[in-house]
């Protein structure tokens, strides 16, 4: 799987879209950046850019894009609501697929660094990218803004992580920082209050709701005492008294052995002042915020969602919550939305989650998982959920020969070009045994009498999918293999430098031409087993196909062993040689005796 990165900076200008166009243009300039959104906004005067790509063009891109920003935009000008305190005011980098949060935290710190060195911008680190504990949350980075930022870089404790110290008028800032994807989601009701969503958005996120005691709102501050509105109610560490700020006072004293008022003042506060602040119980789920409000343009109130680790609190989770909460209110869910883009593996859970709860299969290909995943949440209830423009990160075959159609796919190998060869024969043969085990797994899950087996099946239909997967990327593998010889072949060869440099080449070709479809046979190998086992289900129904997946198996196994062979002596190294044989013998004489057991065990069902 590639690596996939999200980054999404934020430019302080919403308002000349000829200064956004051109920062736009300068991300888009750099080979594999896929602009994904541009979300300008007047009274924020702010522009929030979304593109993905893979690490190294990611990081280009964003560079490309804080360089042109500062020559475009003037801080020192500078209007809006949005706290801000550069042209580039921040710059994420997000995991996708296939990468780590350390890898993007990695790449933070060398964009942070080309912008303090090449662009004379202070940098400050951020979230899971902060060198600081001090500096993990952006709104102490940025406190103050930019009409703050001069007297903030002359103290010592906000020295940039890289850039000069010095004031920077037209640039001010940038905050670089690397955090978890945030799904910006949905849920709509068959309701036009707005009550019901707030409701039922105040029992899910996070910070809950208000706490309350009877019909009293209770009031508090953050520290280690909550109180409630003088004259009504008050809660030490969740003891209840009624009473004054005074009567809490002595509460406080008798437990704690201490002055409350004292205590408040020696932290700069005035018990007075602390009146009218809102206690919070805490909500259903974690790393979730959310608020309900009406969306007159779809005619429903809806409960508006920030899920901002959905490792931790997942789409499906929530939504299945809020559904639960709704029945109750005696209202309906009537669908859901997903705004802007979300992670493969978000849509890959939820998809898993809801087939096992209709008890079918797991193991079937990634699309059609994402596609149950679309229709259970009804995230095509307002519009069209586009799977290829909104899943992020998702696998796809997408090699040349694979993108054929069948029928142009057997013309390419049937000219007269080396590859694709037998290698590229050999990985599709295992493939379509891999389905075909895959297809009998998937048949017996929902007859009655495997119903006791239905997790193991799921486990046995996944394996095959993934190796069906894993041969399919070896149809375009072992033709890019053969190509490394045929690049060697082609180097020039006038001098004897030439001459042993081109002989180096093509000997680690044809080691990589005999690497390749060696992991084929095993992969091939693996999928014997797939079929031993879909023999064993005794499901007379569809052993034949089992019979004839371990057939094709099979000849995976000989095809791809062929082609190992066939490259070995051109390697020119014998410890190579003889290790690969020896793997060879054993593969194949395994291979041959678990498919003629195949054979027989279906033979004896005709």
């Amino acid at each position: 799987m590639k690596k996939i990165i999200e980054c999404v900076p934020n430019f302080s200008e919403g308002r000349d879209l000829a200064v956004i166009s051109q920062i736009t243009d300068v991300i888009e300039s750099v080979q594999g950046i896929r602009l994904l959104d541009v979300d300008p906004g007047e009274s924020t005067n702010r522009t929030v850019v979304t593109f993905i790509g893979e690490p190294g063009p990611v990081a280009e891109a964003a560079f490309r894009a804080v360089q042109k920003a500062s020559e475009l935009i003037d801080m020192s000008a500078h209007t809006g609501e949005h706290a801000r305190f550069g042209a580039t005011d921040v710059c994420p980098f997000v995991p996708v697929a296939g990468a780590t949060m350390e890898e993007c935290a990695e790449i933070a710190r060398q964009v942070g660094q080309r912008i303090g060195d090449e662009l004379g911008i202070p940098v400050y680190l951020y979230e899971q990218a902060a060198n600081r504990p001090e500096r993990r949350n952006l709104a102490d980075v940025r406190a103050g803004e930019y009409e703050g930022l001069e007297s903030k870089l002359n103290r010592a404790e906000w020295k940039p992580d890289f850039g000069p110290s010095e004031f920077n008028r037209k640039s001010g800032a940038t905050a670089v920082g690397a955090r978890e994807f945030l799904i910006a989601y949905n849920i709509n009701l068959n309701t036009t209050d707005r009550r019901y969503a707030n409701e039922i958005a105040y029992e899910i996120r996070e910070r809950g709701r208000w706490k309350r005691a009877g019909n009293i709102e209770p009031f508090y501050y953050k520290g280690d005492v909550v109180y409630f509105e003088e004259g009504k109610f008050a809660d030490g560490n969740s003891d209840f008294v009624a009473g004054t700020f005074d009567d809490l006072a002595l509460f406080y004293k008798e437990k704690y052995g201490g002055d409350l008022h004292e205590r408040y003042r020696s932290i700069g506060l005035d018990p007075d002042d602390l009146i009218g602040r809102p206690v919070y119980k805490d909500g259903m789920f974690t790393h979730l915020k959310g608020i309900g409000w009406v969306v007159e343009d779809y005619h429903c109130a809806q409960i508006s969602l920030n899920l901002t680790d959905y490792k931790l609190t997942s789409p499906q989770d929530v939504l299945e919550a809020a559904r639960e909460l709704a029945v109750k209110r005696g209202i309906v869910i009537t669908g859901s939305e997903i705004v802007g883009v979300v992670p493969f593996q978000a849509m890959n859970q939820a998809g898993h989650f809801y087939l096992r709860k209709m008890q079918k299969s797991t193991g079937i290909p990634t699309r059609d998982i994402v596609t149950t995943a679309v229709q259970a949440m009804g995230l095509s209830d307002v519009a069209e959920f586009d799977i290829t423009r909104k899943v992020i990160g998702m696998p796809v075959a997408d090699g040349p020969l694979v993108s054929m159609t069948t029928a142009d796919f057997v013309d390419e190998v049937s000219r007269d070009t080396p590859a694709p060869g037998g290698g590229s024969i050999a990985a599709l043969a295992g493939a379509l045994g891999s389905a075909l085990a895959s297809m009998v797994f998937n048949l017996s899950i929902g007859k009655g009498e495997f119903d006791a087996r239905y997790d193991d099946l799921c486990k046995l239909a996944e394996k095959a999918q993934a190796a069906k997967d894993g041969l399919i990327a070896a149809v375009d593998a072992d033709t890019e293999a053969f190509n490394e010889v045929i690049a060697g072949l082609r180097m020039a060869k006038d001098s004897a430098e030439q001459i042993a440099l081109r002989s180096e080449v093509i000997q680690a070709g044809y080691k990589s031409a005999a690497k390749v479809p060696l992991q084929t046979a095993q992969l091939c190998r693996e999928v014997l087993d797939l079929c031993q086992a879909a023999a064993d289900l005794g499901n007379k129904a569809v052993m034949s196909d089992a019979g004839v997946g371990a057939l094709m198996a099979y000849a995976g196994v000989q095809g791809a062993i062929h082609n190992v062979r066939i490259n070995l002596p051109h390697t020119k190294d014998e410890a190579f040689i003889e290790k690969m044989a020896a793997t060879l013998g054993d593969l194949l004489a395994d291979s041959r005796a678990i498919c003629e057991g195949i054979q027989q065990q279906v033979e004896s069902t005709f």
